[in-house]
């Protein structure tokens, strides 16, 4: 028989909003992992608990949680990605090339937003989840993502 437990709920005030951007220069279609740098945003803001968002304000890119262990996986889901939206598919949008139509189909496909809850200053991930900003064009480019973090932070001593 299947159990489910949950822990107490505890009741917080929201007191804070704090936010920031990330530059990320991506070297072509690939992964590239921001998990350090959200977790720096939270230790900067002195963060305690609540809500970490992510936005990527880009449509050919975008943000996932994946794992972090065995690169193989990354290497596994652009193959997927590939076979899912290939180029040479004769798309009618392809003003910036043959993997502009793509890389958008791409980010329908994952998501260019995340929520992560914030629990005890750190980002609530399992084991093995990273971050991670997903370049779907081949050329290098220059990519922002926006953190926003609300709930409790910690007393400043």
């Amino acid at each position: 028989m299947t159990q489910i437990r949950r822990t107490a709920a505890r009741r917080a005030p929201v007191t804070t909003q704090a936010h920031a951007r990330l530059e990320v220069e991506t070297g072509g279609q690939g992964f590239t992992d921001i998990t350090r740098e959200a977790a720096a945003f939270l230790t900067e803001i002195g963060a305690a608990s609540g809500l970490l968002v992510l936005f990527c304000r880009h449509t050919s890119a975008s943000l996932t949680i994946q794992e972090n262990a065995d690169p193989d996986v990354r290497r596994d889901l652009l193959t997927a990605l590939d076979r899912l939206a290939p180029r040479g598919l004769g798309w009618v949008h392809d003003l910036e090339g043959p993997d502009d139509m793509p890389a958008h189909v791409r980010t329908l496909l994952t998501d260019s937003g995340l929520s992560i809850p914030v629990v005890d200053g750190r980002m609530a991930l399992g084991t093995w989840q990273g971050v991670y900003l997903m370049e779907h064009r081949d050329a290098p480019h220059r990519r922002e993502v926006v953190l926003l973090f609300t709930g409790q932070v910690r007393e400043l001593t």
